[in-house]
């Protein structure tokens, strides 16, 4: 079973990683407890129940048996797969005669208190992401097409609390009356109005479910798309698009293609921000001393605040504020900005080091901390530049699928600094969404070296 987009991530971590390390946690904590010596066999024990356990916990709907509303039917589930578990640990123990190294007692304290300790841990992930829900961490959604299909996954989503996304409604040109029963939401408009909608409202997932021979129509509301941030779906089972971190996937057991999402879902979302928190603290410190002397520097140097803070588009296009060391004489962030150009008046004699030097980046560190940026990912443009932008280059507004990073594949890549022609940006946006498309962590390392290396050189900034 696929869990990404399906579950919150969380919930994804939980069953891929915690549950099986909560079995092998348990059995090393009982060999503690009775003094047995934790022998090479107890390790072998350990890496057969971690991969048995990932598989068979993975194969268990627990969800389902959740939603019945009864803890004795979601207890059941639980201990069904622990009996599998046990079962084929017990099998290839007495079939490789291995079953004779372990300490009966703690065989059997682990076989008895595990499934209540799992128990236990499924219900408190489960209160977390009730709590999250309570708090409006939920996704919006909402469904083009009034069609079985489409009807199915409102009443999917309705049904997964731990789904985390809460169903807007539906568009669709028909008249109501002939329209199919079942619906689970409202009417919010017609099939061209969802673009507009979309935008409007920041929906964060975009379910298409028309019909094959709407495949026209399907791309143009595709495209529309594109100017948005929300994720889309296509639930017929084809890839006939320009396809962006695409796969099959399942909302509560239902089908769906992922068209345009960003990469970050699942555990993939825990590993960059994990990255993310660990590379910018370590740095942060390390370089504390330094930004202080940049900092005394700056307010000695011209007058004005030592940080410029400027709006930008952070992740799904929400407004963010960015943190840089001054480096001019004006602090714009209007409607229209100008971008800094070669032998830029208004940079002054500090800030022109600071720029080549990339030193004015430093106070972005703190942004990537505060979850509004990471270190690795498209550079965030002005709000202006954004505005400009998405109206002249298709597909713009994907590279806010992810969080801005402070350096991206596009800037080692030599677009780097002023973009003074459309197709110097059009270029720029080309490499951001290659980097969505082929993201990995090493994909991310190999970007830091690069980037080391281009700021030793000091190229293309001013």
């Amino acid at each position: 079973m696929n869990i990404s987009t399906s579950e919150a991530p969380l919930m994804s971590f939980f069953k891929r990683f915690l549950e099986p390390f909560i079995i092998i946690g348990m059995l090393y904590l009982l060999t503690l407890v009775n003094d047995e010596r934790f022998s090479g066999y107890y390790l072998v024990l350990i890496i057969i129940s971690f991969f048995i356990s990932s598989f068979i916990f993975e194969q268990i709907d627990t969800s389902r048996s959740y939603r019945s509303g009864s803890i004795i039917y979601y207890a059941r589930d639980i201990l069904f797969g622990w009996i599998i578990i046990v079962t084929t640990i017990i099998f290839i123990g007495y079939a490789s005669a291995l079953s004779y190294q372990f300490l009966d007692q703690v065989m059997l304290e682990w076989f008895l208190i595990t499934p209540f300790v799992l128990l236990v841990s499924h219900l408190v992930v489960r209160k977390i992401t009730f709590e999250l829900r309570k708090d409006g961490e939920v996704r919006t959604a909402v469904i083009v097409g009034v069609s079985e299909a489409g009807i199915k996954i409102g009443k999917r989503i309705e049904e997964y609390p731990d789904l985390l996304m809460g169903l807007i409604g539906y568009f669709e040109d028909r008249q109501p009356s002939r329209l199919p029963e079942g619906m689970n939401g409202p009417l919010l408009g017609h099939i061209s109005d969802v673009s507009a909608y979309v935008r409007q409202h920041n929906i964060q997932m975009v379910f298409i479910s028309l019909p094959l021979s709407a495949q026209p129509r399907t791309h143009k509301i595709i495209d529309e798309l594109k100017d948005t941030t929300a994720s889309v779906y296509f639930l017929p089972d084809i890839y006939t698009f320009d396809l962006m971190q695409a796969r099959f996937d399942h909302i509560g057991g239902v089908p769906v293609v992922a068209i345009c999402e960003t990469p970050f879902t699942g555990i993939n979302s825990l590993v960059k921000r994990a990255s993310d928190i660990v590379l910018a603290a370590v740095i942060q410190i390390m370089l504390l001393p330094l930004m202080a002397i940049i900092a005394v520097a700056v307010k000695m140097t011209s007058p004005g605040p030592v940080i410029f803070k400027q709006r930008r588009y952070g992740l799904y296009g929400e407004q963010i504020i960015v943190y840089k060391f001054r480096t001019m004489t004006v602090a714009e962030d209007g409607d229209v900005v100008v971008q800094a150009r070669k032998n830029d008046q208004r940079i002054t004699r500090l800030g022109s080091f600071l720029r080549k030097s990339s030193l004015d980046e430093l106070p972005q560190f703190i942004n990537v901390l505060q979850g509004r940026m990471s270190i690795v990912g498209p550079r965030p443009h002005a709000v202006a530049h954004n505005e400009q932008y998405r109206k002249l280059i298709k597909g713009y507004m994907l590279r806010h699928k992810v969080r801005p990073g402070i350096t991206g594949w596009a800037q080692v890549n030599g677009l780097r600094g002023e973009t003074d022609t459309l197709d110097k940006m059009r270029d720029r946006i080309e490499f951001d969404l290659a980097y969505l498309r082929n993201w990995s962590l090493l994909f991310d390392f190999w970007i830091i070296i690069r980037t080391f290396k281009i700021v030793l050189h000091r190229e293309n900034a001013h």
